[in-house]
């Protein structure tokens, strides 16, 4: 019977310098620069309000000497600009014109005939283009001409409520040729009040 040799491992020697510790990932250090450009703000912000305040109080009242004295009251708080906005009446494009809309034109159906021409089928689709706020209160009638039929321009007007509700009625022309591209230009807008 063979005997069983119990062989145990040899410890490795100890490294002369001590392993350096694991570098910082990039997005510790990125965290550790937001979490620092966020209190920095705080602080800041807080200094300010502090030196503000102080500036102002010191200015209309000398500071109390003895210990017996009142407290001072609390500094109101400076008016918070979002309630300043809300404040702030509602300004409207009373009186929008064409340069104020971008008008296209969606094909929902095309027939073709051969050399004939086509049956085309579009709706128009309404951009509003101006930074000032529509009227909700006002409707606007809005007239476009389609050119591309085979008998000339056809004039449509489509009403637009509640500064997003758009009222129209699909368009039937006739091309001339398969080719024929249709367009479209705004020529009036009329605006009137809801009633």
């Amino acid at each position: 019977m063979e005997e069983k040799t119990e062989v145990v491992p040899e410890m490795p020697p100890m490294p002369a310098v001590p392993p350096s510790a694991p570098e910082r990932t990039r997005r510790r250090t990125l965290i550790g620069m937001i979490a620092g450009a966020v209190i920095v703000a705080a602080v800041s912000s807080g200094t300010t309000a502090l030196l503000v305040s102080g500036s102002s109080r010191e200015s209309a009242a000398p500071r109390p000497t003895s210990a017996t004295s009142a407290p001072a009251a609390p500094a109101e708080d400076p008016e918070d600009p979002a309630d300043a906005i809300a404040e702030a009446p509602q300004t409207y494009n009373d009186s929008p014109t064409s340069k104020d809309f971008e008008l296209t034109l969606k094909t929902t159906e095309k027939q073709c005939f051969g050399s004939a021409g086509c049956n085309v089928t579009v709706e128009p689709k309404l951009s509003y283009l101006s930074v000032t706020s529509l009227d909700p209160e006002k409707t606007l009638s809005i007239t476009y001409e389609i050119h591309g039929d085979e008998s000339g321009p056809v004039i449509e007007t489509m009403e637009l409520t509640d500064q997003d509700r758009l009222t129209y009625d699909p368009v039937s022309i006739t091309t001339p040729g398969r080719l024929t591209k249709v367009t479209t230009k705004i020529t009036d807008v009329t605006v009137s009040s809801l009633s």
